[in-house]
Parts: structure tokens; C-alpha cells; sequence
């Protein structure tokens, strides 16, 4: 029978010589990367971290090796999705959007219509 631990317990072992991760509702025991990636995300579900980096199959067929048991999932505080706060579109100088949206219309054609003139001009004078 596998044996199921709360977070609190989980979280008592913290350091490198204990240290218990959880990732996808069961925890582990050590790591073969090293223990410095594990202590970073003790404590807490890991399951985010440990998906981010992007482990290959072999790593999670090794998952196996290091499970310890369960943990129980009421002691895992749910996770709340990040919303950013609603902002009107910020525009520092109040310049109108239609005459910003004029002068990124005007503002090519003059240059380009300047080095035209130039250009006729030098060829000109030779």
C-alpha cells in the first residue's frame, strides 16, 4: 500500500541530504541532476518546474526509481491563474491616435521624397 504524506511533511525535508519534491501528485527522493535544482522547489508542487524544463522520457521513466509515495492533495493549495490587471493603452505625450497615425504614413514618404530631391539635385549640378 502506498503510503500518502501532507505538504507539511513533504516540506520538513528541505535539504540536500533530504530532500522530497512533488511532481504530479507523487513526490520524490533525490536527483540525478543534482540537488541544488531540487532544493529551489521544495515545499511547494513542482510539477510546473519540472514540466518547464522540459524533461526527456528517459528522465520521467526514472521517476520511478526515486518515488516515495503520494501526497495528499487536500494540503496542496490551489493554484490561482494570473491575471494581468486591465490598463487603457498608455500614451505618454496625449498625442491623438490619428495624428500619430498620419505622421507614420507622412513621415517615410517625406524622407523618401528628400532623397529623391537630393539625388536629382547632385546629379544635376555634375
Amino acid at each position: 500500500m502506498t503510503k500518502v504524506f501532507t505538504l507539511d511533511e513533504v516540506k520538513e525535508h528541505n535539504h540536500s541530504k533530504d530532500c522530497w519534491l512533488v511532481i504530479g501528485g507523487k513526490f520524490l527522493e533525490d536527483h540525478p541532476g543534482g540537488d541544488d535544482v531540487l532544493i529551489s522547489s521544495t515545499g511547494k508542487d513542482a510539477t510546473d518546474d519540472f514540466e518547464d524544463v522540459g524533461h526527456s522520457t528517459t528522465a520521467r521513466s526514472m521517476m520511478d526509481e526515486y518515488y516515495v509515495g503520494d501526497i495528499d492533495a487536500s494540503t496542496i493549495p490551489a493554484k490561482v491563474k494570473y491575471t494581468p490587471p486591465k490598463q487603457p493603452h498608455y500614451n505618454q505625450d496625449k498625442t491623438p491616435d490619428f495624428i500619430i497615425k498620419i505622421l507614420q504614413f507622412l513621415v517615410p514618404i517625406v524622407i523618401l521624397g528628400l532623397a529623391v530631391g537630393v539625388r536629382i539635385y547632385t546629379k544635376s549640378e555634375q
